[in-house]
This record gives C-alpha cells, sequence and structure tokens, in this order.
C-alpha cells in the first residue's frame, strides 16, 4: 500500500510538472503604461515614435465622426495639447489584443474646436504586432462644444 501511494504521489508530481512546462500563458500587459506612453508622446511631438505605434488599420471615433490612422496623426499633430490627468484604467486582454478604458481631464482643442476639460471616457485598443504593441481604434468620448 504504501510503496503504490509513493508511485501514485510520484506519478501526479511528474504528470504536474509536464502539464506546467507545456502551458503558455500570455503575459500580462500593464494597459496604464501604454496610455500614458502614448499621451506622453502626444504632448512631446514624437511624432515618429507615435507614427510608429499606430497601425495601418487604425480607427477612431470621435463626436464629430470617424478617422483613419492619417487623419487622427493630422488630428493628434494639431491638438496643441496642454496639461492632462489620466485616471480610472481597466484593462482586459484576449492573447494578442488590450483594450483599456480610462478616464482624461485635458485642455485640448479639435478642429478649432475647444473641448471641455471635464473627465470624459475613452478606450483605446492596441494589437500586438512583431515585439511591438500597436494602437489600432480609439475612441473619444468627450462631447464637443457647439
Amino acid at each position: 500500500m504504501k510503496k503504490t501511494m509513493i508511485g501514485l504521489c510520484g506519478v501526479l508530481f511528474i504528470l504536474g510538472i509536464v502539464g506546467c512546462s507545456q502551458t503558455k500563458e500570455t503575459p500580462s500587459v500593464d494597459g496604464e503604461k501604454l496610455i500614458r506612453e502614448l499621451w506622453l508622446n502626444i504632448k512631446n511631438n514624437n511624432w515618429d515614435v507615435l507614427e510608429n505605434k499606430i497601425a495601418y488599420v487604425f480607427q477612431s471615433i470621435h463626436e464629430d465622426g470617424t478617422r483613419d490612422r492619417d487623419e487622427e496623426i493630422e488630428l493628434l499633430k494639431g491638438l496643441n495639447l496642454g496639461e492632462y490627468t489620466l485616471d480610472n484604467f481597466k484593462t482586459t486582454q484576449n492573447k494578442n489584443v488590450v483594450i483599456v478604458s480610462y478616464i482624461v481631464s485635458v485642455h485640448e482643442m479639435i478642429d478649432g474646436t475647444v473641448l471641455p476639460t471635464a473627465f470624459a471616457q475613452r478606450l483605446s485598443v492596441f494589437q500586438k504586432s512583431d515585439n511591438d504593441w500597436k494602437w489600432i481604434a480609439h475612441a473619444n468620448l468627450n462631447p464637443m462644444n457647439k
């Protein structure tokens, strides 16, 4: 009986090691870090870095409509981004896709329209490409002053 228990424990131990060594988990991504880097690059006019991080299939939506990659880059370059506060991050991930929702209070202007500085919801989506995360979608839920 004792030999059977020792043998059974040994088999379970080996199966546990084999099972753990074959499990491949996707490392979790710090969504807040991705967003903070994005905003810092916009604030500091790091356009080469930023353009390299925006996927060619990028799409955004703002109150005034949708934008593709080139239109969003043009908008970002014209923002004259002021001080901002980012908060309330929530990140979800499925393999190579990360979705980050957050709130932001920012002094900004879009297409000549000054936006309210109250906290507003934002949502960004990133996808793993080679060894880097690419920004593929963004929703700006800050209402524009009319």
